[in-house]
């Protein structure tokens, strides 16, 4: 009897799907079914840990209080980030609509201390509220969680191994913003990027810019040179080779390691001796080299380059997807280009290797922080949004003190669902912990 080798279709691993919001949606949410479903005080739990926050976000309360000549403001900025952390960390919180159903809920309003929201003053908050005002207070969370992530190997590196890189998310705007976006674009989605800096450190992001996806200034690398720091590492992929960038990175007293692009010229100046440490991470060579020449002398390199060739899995482009170009295809060497002069071979090797934590942050980002669904359109909401979610990711770094790994995610939304008690969420922190140790002392 022959068998189908049809494949099966597997179900899509969003976490949650945006619902589609309309004028004519009552206060409700839409599950994966189709339903309705009324959101209940019972789904919602864990506020008491959202509720410590308070003190942090205190100073945002009278931003933009002055504007209200009646004084009858009832949704804070304060209020509003506590009420985007709880969609953030709850499921059944799906949609702005949603958002506002729960704000009526009697545990939520004893809890965050709130009113019941109107649709149209959540609407309003993401274009009144400054989303800077929130930079201060991710520093501040940022100096009070540890280290979790640095790889034993990268301890003497005494700098900040930071990754930078870049995520597209979509919106769909207005009816007639979409008819008229489609018109000269065919294509009714906003489509915005997301510039982010991620402490491999902390295991956290940092620092999201938020641009339009375009050319010119909202490109990846003149935003970076814009957002440079003193006594940083970045890790950086191809799109980010720019020699200018290179210069300005060594100029702030920072350090660079980029991959090249697998065309590049360049002239060999120097070959360095490889050990056997090299060898066994696969270095293929360690070479000081020329690059550029072919540039205006402002365009080229002012510092000597080292360029690491490493071995990898050799990959044909991996298909045309509508609206971006083909990817780019391997040879089976990366080449690797940095201003450290003095690290091995194999740490170079080591720390870009690091730069999948990135792209593993962008999938939790959207899969699980619910950030794959706008529920702002305009740039500064989407930025409020994105920084909420630099602050979730930091509350999960500080209850946990370790990644904020799928499981241990899954477990804080069980508990802020009401399907986990908080004796259970401790267990397993607790479990965690003891694994960790046991993990060290093998080490």
């Amino acid at each position: 009897m022959a068998t189908s080798t049809k494949k099966l279709k597997t179900p899509s691993k969003r976490r949650r799907p945006p619902p589609p919001e309309t004028d004519q949606q009552d206060d409700s949410t839409v599950d994966t079914t189709g339903q309705q479903t009324k959101i209940k005080s019972s789904d919602i739990t864990g506020l008491k840990y959202l509720e410590m926050l308070e003190p942090l976000l205190e100073r945002l309360h009278e931003h933009q209080c002055g504007r209200d000549k009646a004084n009858q403001r009832e949704l804070h900025y304060d209020k509003y980030c506590m009420l985007i952390l709880l969609y953030m960390f709850n499921p059944t919180v799906t949609s702005l609509r949603a958002l506002q159903q729960a704000s009526g809920l009697s545990k939520v309003q004893k809890k965050l201390h709130c009113k019941r929201v109107s649709l149209g003053s959540l609407s309003e908050a993401s274009c009144v509220f400054d989303s800077q005002r929130l930079k201060p207070i991710i520093a501040e969370l940022t100096s009070q969680s540890g280290a979790v992530g640095r790889h034993d190997k990268l301890r003497e590196i005494d700098q900040n191994i930071t990754l930078v890189d870049g995520s597209l998310v979509s919106a769909l705007p207005s009816l007639i913003q979409a008819s008229l976006f489609k018109d000269s674009t065919d294509n009714s989605l906003v489509k915005w990027r997301l510039h982010t800096h991620f402490e491999i450190d902390r295991y956290v992001p940092t620092r999201i810019d938020v641009t339009p996806d375009g050319r010119g200034d909202n490109e990846e690398r003149p935003v970076l040179e814009r957002s440079l720091e003193s006594d940083r590492l970045y890790v950086m992929d191809r799109g980010y080779v720019k020699f200018a960038l290179f210069n300005k990175i060594v100029q702030t007293k920072s350090s660079y390691v980029c991959r090249l692009k697998d065309n590049s010229v360049y002239d060999v100046v120097e070959d360095r001796e490889l050990s056997q440490a090299d060898l066994d991470a696969e270095v293929l060579s360690d070479q000081i080299i020329s690059i550029g020449q072919s540039k205006k002398k402002s365009d080229r390199p002012d510092h000597e380059v080292r360029l690491i060739c490493v071995k990898c899995s050799p990959h044909t482009s991996r298909g045309r997807y509508k609206g971006t170009s083909t990817g780019p295809s391997s040879d089976g060497i990366l080449r690797i280009a940095t201003n450290l002069l003095d690290v091995p071979a194999e740490i170079i090797a080591l720390i870009y290797s690091q730069r999948w934590q990135i792209e593993i942050y962008f999938r939790f980002f959207k899969q699980f922080l619910g950030c794959s669904h706008l529920i702002s359109h305009n740039q500064n909401g989407i930025e409020i949004q994105c920084y909420c979610a630099i602050i979730a990711c930091m509350l999960i770094n500080l209850w946990t003190g370790r990644k904020p790994t799928k499981r241990t995610f899954e477990m804080i939304s069980y508990f802020f669902t009401g399907l986990a008690s908080e004796a259970e969420l401790v267990a397993h922190l607790e479990k965690l912990k003891h694994h960790d140790a046991a993990k060290s002392k093998t080490s």
